[in-house]
């Protein structure tokens, strides 16, 4: 039986996507390879999803800053439904620069509003790229909750309105009974205080340290406002406990500017690593079982990447299936032994053949066919070896 070589890379940001980064490591070694495009649940999403079988669904939806725009989201006749969050509010859509006090999620609860009528039982939401740091209020209010003041005038959209919130109605939001929600995240942080939304990933979002304090009252007011009046439940531990923090104080309740915030208040979803729950989705461990090999990458393989992204994701699981990695980037700051460490016995970089960053992020495919053969030369996968 002939054994494939399984390419299970995530984008190269800015100069490739992550289908592309397969097609091309596929022409360049040479040998047989199923071809399994990957993400952690950041941008790129629901293109993998799209290449591993989906279907794309593209609908007019809100973006951050109010403008209409067109938005993605993977769809299976199932009913599994992978909506991105940065296609809607994403810093990319952010026209004429960022607006860290008015930037909303609203456009990401219309995806949801629309995959729950379409039928969907299981909503996968992934959470990365945001521009909006508005606790998922906006993708709360596209669901149909009304945010009001004191007046019982409704909020308008972003962050720093939420102040003024002093109540949250939601006898008209979307009936989402029967509708599974799962997190694909590997943010922990909590909503409020020095390691939450506003504190970590406002000034990511263009907010100055006014902005921040603004956001992070303004969390804190809208985490308030719903345990008060909605009598949240914390997160709950694997053995069903609940933990004592509360929702806002759940590991990733701060992801997305709070989105992870309004999926675990509002939505009562269940937040899953990014890379490890994508890839049970995708199918990774069918693909991986007849394999000799796994080439996964991304542009670039840093300390970040340690952090659950999708290179370290993808050796894990490769691990656990006796499969050995290599990798391929952009670029490298990890030393050897930082990546055998993490599963991965070896990384090539374009900038093995390139020194020049702008090269590289200008020909990043040929590059790419020309490390891939290097790769596959090195490691003696030459055709007739691939059995």
């Amino acid at each position: 039986m002939v054994q494939h070589v399984l390419v299970a890379p995530d984008k190269f940001k800015g100069s490739l996507t992550a289908a592309e980064v397969a097609s091309r490591i596929s022409a360049g070694i040479g040998v047989p390879t199923v071809e399994l495009p990957v993400a952690d649940g950041g941008d790129g999403t629901v293109d993998a999803a799209v290449a591993a079988g989906f279907g794309r669904i593209t609908v007019e939806v809100t973006g951050p800053t109010g403008e209409r725009v067109p938005a993605s989201y993977a769809w299976q006749p199932t009913g599994t439904a992978v909506i991105e969050l940065a296609e809607a509010s994403g810093l990319r859509r952010l026209p004429g620069g960022h607006e860290p006090l008015t930037a909303t999620s609203y456009g990401t609860g219309e995806l949801i509003a629309d995959a729950v009528r379409r039928g969907a039982k299981r909503v996968v939401l992934g959470l990365g790229g945001s521009a909006c740091t508005d606790g998922g209020a906006g993708m709360a209010q596209a669901l149909g909750a009304r945010l009001l003041d004191a007046g019982d005038h409704d909020l308008p959209r972003g962050g720093a309105a939420l102040k003024d919130l002093a109540r949250i109605d939601l006898s008209g939001f979307l009936d989402v009974s029967g509708v599974e929600f799962v997190v694909a995240s590997d943010v922990d942080n909590p909503l409020l205080g020095p390691h939450g939304a506003a504190a970590v990933y406002g000034p990511q979002k263009g907010a100055t340290p006014g902005d921040v304090e603004v956001l992070e009252s303004a969390l804190a007011r809208l985490a308030a406002v719903a345990t008060a009046t909605h009598g949240l439940m914390g997160a709950v531990e694997h053995d069903g406990t609940p933990r004592a923090m509360g929702v806002a104080g759940a590991p990733g309740a701060g992801a997305a500017g709070g989105v992870g915030f309004a999926a675990l208040a509002f939505l009562h979803a269940e937040i899953r690593p990014g890379i490890d729950y994508l890839l049970d989705l995708l199918g990774f461990g069918d693909m991986v079982r007849d394999a000799r090999l796994v080439i996964t990458g991304e542009g670039s393989l840093d300390a970040q990447s340690l952090r659950g992204k999708a290179p370290v994701g993808v050796a894990q699981a490769a691990a656990r299936a006796g499969v050995p990695v290599v990798a391929v980037c952009g670029r490298r700051t990890l030393g050897d032994a930082e990546l055998k460490a993490a599963g991965i016995e070896a990384a090539y970089a374009l900038t093995d053949l390139e020194p020049d960053p702008e090269r590289c992020m200008a020909e990043a495919g040929p590059l790419l066919e020309r490390l891939a053969a290097r790769l596959a030369a090195e490691l003696g996968l030459a055709r007739d070896d691939v059995r």
